[in-house]
């Protein structure tokens, strides 16, 4: 009994862990991303050199002795090709949404997501429909999020599209990531890292070079350098807690651990300049944050039948 305690605080400890570092990162990125395609207006280049360091940097870790990476073998790469996929999918249409549209916009339409991913997550990954409690939290997301669509003072026809493009590319990144992240065998979690930056950034190396899509001289001022410099660096920790977490909550978990994140988001976006929502749109904002606190991730059905208990 003593060593299954033991092991279960470790656990939780491991979860409490990825959780706080994700938020960490997950509530800067953000701001950052907006801040860095906003004095370089460049999206593909800017993910470019994301992904590129991400995959420097952890390959370099491993080479040094400081992690365990994965080597590139061809039956993990063509395992992770379609992770690759998603992730750069998502990234992609996320900086497109924040080049047009402001970091609220992105924020409401997020926070929407755990409904979709629920029912992907009964339907493809073995779990439970959400309780009752749950389904009331989710259903508010969808009010408040339509609330602040109406009181949008800076729509954009733009940014929406995107936005649309990143929540239908979002959803399935999240199922497809969470299945992959459970069913392909990797030494390390720093090897889902290199993977998935290393396969992303390739096809973007080639789309700079063919379309030229890069800053001009110009656009290359020392704030520019340092909102790419941070971006770049928090992508690192991004994409290693982002790993850490699916492998530890639910698909429709980490989404909304995701959208907790953005509570400080929207705090230090307001801090730091006037590209944000109308004061009706915050309160829409807020609303949505406030019924993910009461989202409960929903138990495995095995689980429930091996306990035969109520999944509510």
């Amino acid at each position: 009994p003593t060593a299954k305690v033991s092991e279960a605080d470790a656990q939780g400890g491991l979860v409490l862990f990825a959780i706080g570092g994700y938020a960490t990162c997950s509530s800067l990125m953000l701001v950052v991303n907006k801040v860095a395609v906003h004095a370089l207006p460049a999206p593909a280049f800017v993910l470019m050199m994301q992904l590129a360091t991400s995959a420097l940097v952890v390959w370099l870790a491993g080479q040094l002795g400081f992690v365990v990476v994965d080597r590139l073998e061809w039956s993990k790469a063509v395992a992770f090709f379609p992770v690759a996929v998603a992730f750069l999918g998502a990234i992609f249409t996320n900086i497109k949404t924040l080049q047009y549209a402001n970091v609220e916009t992105f924020i409401v339409f997020r926070a929407s997501t755990p409904i979709l991913v629920s029912v992907a997550d009964y339907i493809f990954l073995g779990r439970e429909l959400p309780s009752l409690r749950s389904w009331l939290a989710l259903g508010g997301l969808v009010v408040a999020a339509a609330g602040y669509v109406v009181t949008d003072d800076s729509y954009h026809v733009n940014g929406y599209f995107w936005v649309c493009v990143w929540y239908i590319v979002f959803c399935f990144d999240q199922i497809y990531i969470k299945h992959a992240v459970d069913t392909v065998r990797m030494e390390s979690n720093w090897g889902r890292v290199f993977y998935t930056n290393f396969l992303s950034c390739s096809p973007l190396v080639l789309q700079a070079a063919l379309n030229n899509d890069v800053p001009t001289t110009g656009e290359w001022t020392p704030g520019a350098v340092a909102a790419l410099a941070v971006s770049c660096l928090l992508g690192v920790g991004m994409s290693y807690f982002a790993f850490l977490c699916r492998k530890l909550v639910s698909a429709a978990s980490f989404t909304v651990i995701g959208n907790c994140c953005k509570i400080a988001t929207v705090v230090i976006n307001l801090l730091i300049w006037e590209h944000h929502a109308s004061p009706a749109g915050f309160a829409c904002l807020m609303c949505c944050l406030v019924c993910t606190a009461f989202y409960k991730q929903a138990p495995m059905r095995r689980d429930v039948k091996r306990a035969g208990i109520s999944p509510n």
